[in-house]
């Protein structure tokens, strides 16, 4: 996909809020980074990070992790680099959403998958300081039942679908509290498909693919509007195993990201800034 159709795919308050506060403090220098040789990685000399069984744009370009292109491919090789690892020395595997939070030996020292931060997944792996943070979203089809929802009393009443486990079914319950039971789906991907064949009115999605999905790949659909956050903010952060040893210098390095300008500059480059859409309240 061409970069430029990015660059007005988010507003622009996302890319400052990645700059949020997390009173930590870290170093700004890769050579201060600890040594690639280090215990507690899967390989000794190699980064090992994980991605989705299939990774998709805006934050994998063409399913090719290894390239660099795309928002969470960039953040990777950045926090590599934080480490003192070259980009000959990242190897990449893939795993499924759900088997990445479960608990149990890894096959990775970070995943980076648009994982929210939460204590319930904390109790069965680490987390990194957040990187990113999203709000939720609502696509429909334009001709559907969620044509004139303007507030979430609207929303009650629809056949809301949203991936099951994720940020945006946690939403659908809290923020929406619908009458009509939610239908939830594996992956993303099964929650359009079922949203294009009409077995739901809507989907919920993070605002970035929201923007993504409207404008490339469900046809004819819109952002009916932006949804109240459900308790927890929508913080995403890198994925260890539960206790790592590397939890704490993959943080530092977040935080180094954050603190120097490079998380924003990679959000500006591959989510860029556009224009807002309706809080639905």
């Amino acid at each position: 996909m061409p970069r430029p159709a990015l660059r007005t795919v988010l507003v622009a308050s996302f890319a400052a809020s990645i700059l949020l506060a997390t009173g930590c403090t870290a170093s700004t220098t890769p050579s201060d980074s600890p040594s690639a040789t280090d215990e507690g990685y899967v390989t000794p000399g190699k980064l090992t990070i994980a991605t989705g069984e299939t990774a998709y744009f805006p934050y994998v370009i063409d399913d090719d992790p290894a390239s660099g292109e795309g928002f969470e491919a960039a953040v990777a090789y950045a926090v590599a680099d934080r480490l003192g690892f070259s980009h000959d020395d990242v190897e990449w595997v893939r795993t499924s959403f759900e088997s990445a939070i479960a608990p149990g030996p890894k096959s990775f020292d970070f995943n980076i998958q648009q994982y929210t931060i939460t204590d319930e997944r904390k109790q069965a792996v680490d987390f990194s300081s957040p990187y990113y943070a999203a709000s939720q979203a609502v696509v429909a089809i334009k001709g559907g039942a969620a044509d004139d929802v303007t507030d979430i009393a609207s929303l009650k009443g629809l056949t809301l679908g949203a991936m099951s486990g994720s940020t945006s079914a946690t939403t659908i319950a809290e923020s929406v509290a619908p009458t009509t039971e939610p239908l939830l789906y594996a992956s993303n991907e099964d929650a359009v498909a079922a949203l294009k064949a009409g077995q739901i009115d809507a989907i919920v999605l993070d605002l970035p693919t929201a923007y993504y999905a409207t404008a490339e790949y469900i046809e004819n659909s819109f952002i009916v509007g932006e949804l109240p956050g459900a308790g927890v903010p929508d913080e995403w952060g890198l994925l260890l195993a539960k206790d790592s040893p590397l939890t704490a210098r993959v943080t530092e390095a977040v935080d180094a990201l954050r603190e120097d300008g490079t998380l924003e500059e990679i959000t500006d480059e591959w989510l860029g800034s556009g224009q807002g859409v309706t809080l639905l309240q």
